[in-house]
């Protein structure tokens, strides 16, 4: 399912127009998007959690030529998801 096809559920879903779902959709996801940029988790009961992890710097390797390189400090957002969401794929 890519946006477009989200917004038209969320659309129909809610009764309202194209247009302010994905007013609502857009406001959502970016204050999701500020909260993490701030380094805050975003706890979605029942669904999950998504939040910043920090990845140190280190040596790797090339695996074409064996040679080490630095591979600098970066962060991801990492999302964990609720035991209800496990447990409905699980079963």
């Amino acid at each position: 399912m890519n946006k477009k096809q989200l917004i038209t559920k969320i659309s129909a879903a809610l009764n309202q127009s194209k247009v302010d779902a994905e007013r609502m959709f857009d406001t959502t996801t970016q204050i999701i998007l500020d909260c993490l940029k701030n380094d805050e988790a975003v706890k979605i009961a029942g669904f999950g959690t998504y939040k910043v992890a920090k990845r140190k710097a280190r040596i790797g390797r090339n695996p074409r030529t064996g040679e080490q390189i630095q591979i600098n400090a970066s962060q991801k957002v990492k999302f964990l998801p609720a035991k209800g969401l496990k447990e409905m794929f699980n079963k």
